[in-house]
């Protein structure tokens, strides 16, 4: 009976002490990046075989992370106890036969009535559903009677509005597709709780990662363009209208991070914003100082927080998490 009681309690120790397989490193260039991540803290590896990670939510009521995975058409589920699982397949494209290299989700969140909302390149719109039972609603798919180009990521303000971007990555012939591209340029956008699609920016030429500042009064917007790699940042007023907008950081102004051009963005509760750019996550305070970077070492293209207190980062063809402080 103790030799029997022994090989459980090892089970147990074994599952609790599950390690990962690590890359990259914490590079640090202010003195303040250590009160967020620690300079020993380990990037784990937690998932790999994905074709270009992307979009990753954690699930607060369940305890569990999606993410889109655009080229496989899918929304994959991933916790500690039972690893990565499919969730949703397809998550973008419905329709018959090949529509892109990148026909499915990408940008989710869960909005405050727990559902899941999902930028979708191949539907060419911005849909909810229920995390259990399914069934999927639109809530735009169109501006002014033109279809949307692809849309790629999302935030959601607490008057109910969402701002999402609409570049031309998940058309299948981007931006030379004259047969299925129906708006010119690559919009940011809002839509109201009732459905009213304003597009309010139309001079980026890649409008890319979406992100509010803790106090909800600026809207951070990321620009993948090669030759001008910078973060706007918008002014919004108390009932989400967006205002004048300036750029916020320019990767080219600092040398440290001057390869790079920033993916998906998010902003913890001090407002610092976590960029996915230059192989990595690059770290900005609320006032544009650099202060450090999670350096995968791959393409990245987005973060999210845990409530498990790790930071998930989707990474080319690896899901990674990072103990932050």
């Amino acid at each position: 009976m103790k030799k029997f009681l022994f090989i459980i309690l090892i089970g147990i120790s074994s599952y609790a002490q599950q390690t990962y397989p690590t890359l990259g490193k914490i590079i640090s260039y202010d003195p303040s990046f250590s009160k967020l991540v620690s300079a020993d803290a380990k990037i784990e590896v937690i998932a790999t075989g994905l074709k270009w990670a992307e979009g990753p939510v954690w699930v607060k009521d369940g305890g569990y992370l999606l993410f889109s995975d655009a080229p496989q058409n899918t929304i994959f589920r991933w916790d500690e106890k039972n690893g990565l699982q499919l969730f949703l397949k397809p998550s973008g494209y419905t329709g018959l036969g090949q529509y892109s290299d990148e026909p499915g989700s990408n940008g989710l969140l869960v909005n405050t009535d727990g559902e899941l909302v999902s930028c979708e390149h191949g539907d060419r719109r911005i849909s909810r559903m229920k995390l259990s039972g399914g069934g999927k609603v639109t809530i735009a798919d169109n501006w002014k009677g033109k279809r949307f180009n692809s849309p790629n990521d999302i935030c959601r303000h607490s008057s109910g509005t969402y701002y999402f971007t609409d570049p031309i990555y998940g058309l299948p012939g981007r931006e030379n597709d004259t047969a299925n591209r129906q708006i010119n340029t690559e919009g940011v956008y809002s839509v109201d709780a009732k459905g009213n699609v304003v597009q309010f920016q139309s001079n980026l030429k890649r409008p890319n990662g979406v992100a509010l500042s803790p106090d909800e009064t600026i809207l951070y917007v990321s620009h993948t363009d090669g030759a001008n790699p910078y973060i706007m940042a918008y002014d919004i007023n108390k009932n989400g209208v967006v205002g004048a907008g300036k750029i916020f950081f320019d990767f080219r102004e600092h040398k440290e991070v001057s390869n790079g051009a920033a993916d998906g963005i998010k902003t913890d509760a001090a407002g610092n914003i976590y960029a996915a750019a230059a192989n990595g996550i690059v770290v900005i305070s609320p006032k544009g100082k650099l202060l450090g970077k999670i350096e995968t070492g791959v393409p990245t293209a987005n973060c999210n927080f845990g409530a498990d207190g790790y930071l998930y980062i989707t990474a080319h063809h690896y899901l990674c998490r990072v103990k932050l402080k």
